[in-house]
This record gives C-alpha cells, structure tokens and sequence, in this order.
C-alpha cells in the first residue's frame, strides 16, 4: 500500500481535471472529473471507490455551481456558492464513465451533462421549497461530517492498525457517504419526473441504512406520483415510526389518505403536522382540499388564509381560495383570488379557467370567453369542452 503521507495527499489533495464540452446542442453542457484516490491498509476497493466518488462529485458539483452562478438566472437569485452546490446535488447526478482498481489505487472518471437553463430553473424551484432545501442540506452536512470522520479515523488507524472499533467507525462513516449519495441520486430522478429511479436509489439508501427516515418519506412521495398509494402509506407509516416529529412525514401521509377516501384519517394527519410544525404552510392548504372534499366551506377558506398568510407566493393556495370563493358565489372575491394565482404563476390554466367562469357569473360574457381562450390555449381540457360545444375557435 502506499506511506501514510501519500494517502493524505491523495485523499485530500486529489488529482483531478477538468473538461467542459459541447455535447448533442448548444445547450447541453458536460463536465469531466478524473480522481485518483491511493488505498490504505483498512481500505477495501468498495471504500476506496466510495471516497473516488465522492471527491469526484463535488468538484464536479463545484464547478457546475460556478457555471451556473457566472452564465444563467442563478446569479439573480440571492444565494451563494455553497447553497448552489448543494441544491444542484438534487438535480443532477454524477455519472462514471470509467474507473479502475489494481489493488492499490482507485482510478475514477465522472462527468456531470445537462442543460444550465434547466437546472438554473430547478433551482430556483427547490430554493424555494423549504423541506426540500433542508432535505439537500442534511445529505450534504451528512456527508461533510463524514468524510471529515474518514480523514480522522484513517490517521488515528496508521498508529493502531488493529483497533476494531474505530475500523467499524471507519465503516460507519464509508456507509454514511454511500447512503447521501444514493438520497442525491434519488432526489435527482425525482425531480426529472424519474419516479421508479428515485425509487431503486431510496431502496439502496435505505438497504445501507435502514433507519434512513428521510429516505422513506421520499420513496413514498415517489409511491404516490406512480399510483401505489398503499405502498406510500407504509413508507410514511415506517418514517413517522422512525422520526415521530417528522411533519412531512404526516403531511404527506395525509395526501396518501385523501387519495384513498379516508377523509377524517386525512384531516388528522394534517392536524399533527400542523401541531408538530404550525408555519407549515403546505399543511394547511392540503388540509383546505380536505375540507372541501368534506364540504366544510368555511373551514377550508380559513386554511386557505393561514397557508397564504405563511407563504404569500403560494399560487395554488390563491387559486383554491378563489375557487371557494366561486362556489359560495362571490364572484368579485374568487376574480381578486384568481388574478393573483395568474399573477404568481402566468401559464395557471385551471385559474384562466375558474377566473372565466367567475366573471360568467357577473354576466361579463366578454371576460369569459376571453379566460376561457387563454385557459384551453394552456391545455385546459374543461376550457376546450366549453369552447368546442358552443363553437368558438381557440
């Protein structure tokens, strides 16, 4: 194996290149990191290419972030560097495209490819979701601790060789770094729409690391947008089991419920993440739903309040109002709703549609059909029904 002064070298001074390419168009990007990580004694060819990737994947994370930040939108939006990073951890992964093991050093080559403008446009998604974002920044401080506890302990291991506690720490820390790789790359299917990849990366997370309560709830958000409902109560069952304070845990449980027809069970689990976290703003709107499925009109527009009084910039939770608002007949109110929905997101179909109707009710014919247009334009099926039975072109 090598001395002990060239593994600190390699492990924390690592050889690494850089490529930026063109690839497929003008608009796809590719980064390319080579990492040479040299072995210890107490390192195996799993932790040896655990640490390669690691290492790989922040340079490559790094230099993606600063493309980003100088090049796109990102640069407008008040955060730094490191807050950069470590959301893009959640959107792009790092792929090898070529590695090798001759026993005594780990040879790795990683790129990262995507498209700035998409990514710049899922940061900006993710920085604003709040669980997300803190969901990111525990995988990234986990593996930051970790690699820090790998750096300890391989010194403390070159003077007693034969300390098995601090080699099962040792162990410990590897599995640490491999399970916040996995949630990374779970995270990052999830958010291409890749729902049975984020599945498969949360199935390994959690085989490395059973008690992984953030990888439960995130597999059972997967479950839910695939349709096994029943298998997403289960996942949420074993996260709230796991981390009893886990408020999303019970939220998302409550989503789950509602999709069953299980109101009341539903409306419950919004009261406890409510209790357990009450600035919970998506709590309270995705208990209004609940409410009006229930027709508890008075009690849903109430949510509505508290989850836009939390977040002012929550479209839906407008949108909903107005609609309630609608259907109780107060047109003027659901119009006021429904104009700030469209303001805070401009292509809110469903809100041209409702807005539409709302001023049909005022007998503003001219509004309606111009709503009604743009919200069939935007996809709308009930807008392009409405328009195509009473023949009028979009």
């Amino acid at each position: 194996m090598a001395s002990n002064k060239s593994i600190l070298i390699s492990l924390f001074a690592p050889v690494l290149s850089l490529i930026l390419t063109s690839i497929a168009s003008a608009e796809t990007i590719t980064f390319i990191k080579e990492y040479t990580y040299m072995a210890s004694d107490i390192d195996s060819k799993l932790s040896s290419r655990t640490i390669a990737l690691e290492q790989a994947k922040r340079a490559l994370l790094e230099q993606l972030g600063t493309y980003l930040i100088s090049e796109t939108d990102v640069k407008n939006y008040q955060i730094n560097k490191d807050q950069v990073t470590m959301l893009t951890a959640g959107i792009v992964s790092a792929e090898i495209i070529d590695e090798k093991w001759d026993g005594r050093t780990y040879y790795l080559k990683a790129k990262m490819a995507t498209d700035p403008k998409e990514v710049a446009t899922s940061v900006d998604v993710l920085r604003k979701d709040v669980q997300k974002s803190k969901e990111l920044a525990d995988s990234k401080k986990k593996a930051e601790v970790a690699m820090k506890e790998v750096e300890r302990l391989k010194k403390e291991l070159e003077l007693v060789k034969t300390d098995t506690k601090k080699q099962d720490a040792y162990a410990d820390a590897i599995n640490d770094l491999t399970v916040s790789d996995w949630f990374d790359k779970g995270e990052a299917f999830y958010q291409s729409n890749n729902y049975r990849d984020a599945i498969d990366a949360y199935n390994n997370a959690i085989k490395v690391n059973p008690q992984y309560a953030e990888a439960y709830n995130n597999r059972g958000v997967a479950y839910t947008n695939l349709g096994n409902t029943q298998q997403a109560v289960k996942d949420y069952d074993k996260a709230i089991e796991l981390s009893p304070q886990n408020a999303m845990a019970y939220a998302n449980r409550g989503i789950a419920y509602g999709k069953l027809g299980n109101l009341p069970q539903s409306v419950k689990d919004f009261d406890k993440a409510i209790d357990l976290n009450p600035l919970f703003a998506g709590a309270y709107y995705n208990r209004g739903i609940t409410h009006s499925k229930l027709g508890n009109q008075q009690q849903e527009i109430k949510d509505f309040d508290k989850a836009i009084k939390l977040n002012p910039q929550y479209a839906e939770a407008y949108y909903s109002r107005g609609l309630s608002y609608s259907t109780l007949g107060n047109a003027q109110q659901a119009i006021k709703d429904l104009d700030k929905a469209i303001e805070l997101n401009p292509q809110y179909a469903a809100a041209y549609y409702t807005r539409g109707l709302a001023y049909g009710l005022l007998g503003n014919n001219k509004m309606l059909t111009k709503n009604l247009k743009t919200a069939a334009k935007l996809g709308d099926k009930n807008a392009q029904n409405y328009l195509s039975s009473n023949r009028i072109e979009y």
